[in-house]
C-alpha cells in the first residue's frame, strides 16, 4: 500500500486534481456527473477515483454540518503543556473525545493544540476538568471562539498550470 501512495503522490495529474476539487466541493457527485463535467469517460472517472480512494488520498465523504444549528455553541482552542515522554499518550487520549474535532502537534510554549465543540461553558468546564486529571496533562489554556468568520477543512487543490516554451524574443 505504501508502494501505491507514493506513486500515485508523484503521478497526480490535471485530471486527478479537478476529480478532487470537484469532489471535495460536493461528495454527492456520481461519477458520470464528475466525467461529464472533466469530458473524460465514466470508466476513466472510476478508475481514477478508486486510485485516489486505494492510495488513502480520498479518506472518506462525509456530510459539513453546522454544528451551532444542532447546538453545539462553543467552540473552544484548547492548547496543552503535555509531560515529554507522555505527549503521544495525551494526544491519543484527547482524539477518542466525542467533542474533540481536530488535535494538532504544535511549536512554542504549548506541545498540543485542540479544538472542540460543546453545548455549553458547562460541557466545557467538565472537559478541562477531566483533561487536567491526566497526570501528563501539566498545564491548559483555553480560548473561546467568539466568531467564526472562515471554517473550511477542506483542501483546494491548485490547479497544474502548462509550462509554456518560452519564446525566443520578439519577432
Amino acid at each position: 500500500m505504501d508502494a501505491l501512495k507514493a506513486e500515485v503522490n508523484a503521478t497526480l495529474d490535471e485530471v486527478d486534481h479537478n476529480i478532487l476539487n470537484l469532489i471535495v466541493e460536493d461528495s454527492r457527485k456520481s461519477y458520470r456527473e464528475i466525467a461529464k463535467t472533466l469530458g473524460i469517460s465514466v470508466g476513466t472517472a472510476y478508475n481514477r477515483i478508486k486510485r485516489l480512494e486505494e492510495s488513502g488520498i480520498i479518506k472518506a465523504y462525509t456530510a459539513l454540518v453546522d454544528p451551532a444549528k444542532i447546538g453545539y455553541e462553543l467552540t473552544a482552542l484548547i492548547l496543552i503543556q503535555a509531560e515529554g515522554g507522555h505527549l503521544l499518550n495525551v494526544e491519543a487520549e484527547a482524539a477518542k473525545l466525542d467533542a474533540v474535532a481536530c488535535v494538532y502537534d504544535i511549536t512554542g510554549d504549548f506541545d498540543i493544540a485542540i479544538i472542540a465543540r460543546f453545548k455549553n461553558s458547562s460541557e466545557l468546564n467538565t472537559f478541562i476538568k477531566s483533561m487536567l486529571k491526566n497526570p501528563y496533562v501539566k498545564r491548559t489554556v483555553t480560548n473561546v471562539v467568539l466568531n467564526i468568520v472562515k471554517e473550511d477543512l477542506r483542501i483546494k487543490i491548485p490547479r497544474k498550470t502548462k509550462v509554456e516554451a518560452p519564446s525566443s524574443g520578439p519577432a
